[in-house]
């Protein structure tokens, strides 16, 4: 039987987090730690920003030149 090429690449975990997921079923200890999860996600993003604006921001002194 042949190997699905697609089967050989690395998988990407999935997300425990679900936007807009029904929170009512949750203890408080699961809500803590999803707040968390959530907050350290928004930490990750914020920097991704930043190194985004830091290179447009070296680009266009680059090509003011």
């Amino acid at each position: 039987m042949p190997i699905d090429p697609e089967e050989l690449l690395p998988r990407k975990p999935k997300s425990e987090i679900v936007i807009g997921e029904d929170l009512s079923a949750m203890s408080v200890s699961e809500l803590e730690k999803r707040i968390m999860a959530l907050e350290a996600e928004i930490v990750r993003s914020r920097e991704a920003v930043t190194a985004r604006m830091a290179t447009k921001s070296a680009a266009d002194t680059f090509f003011k030149q």
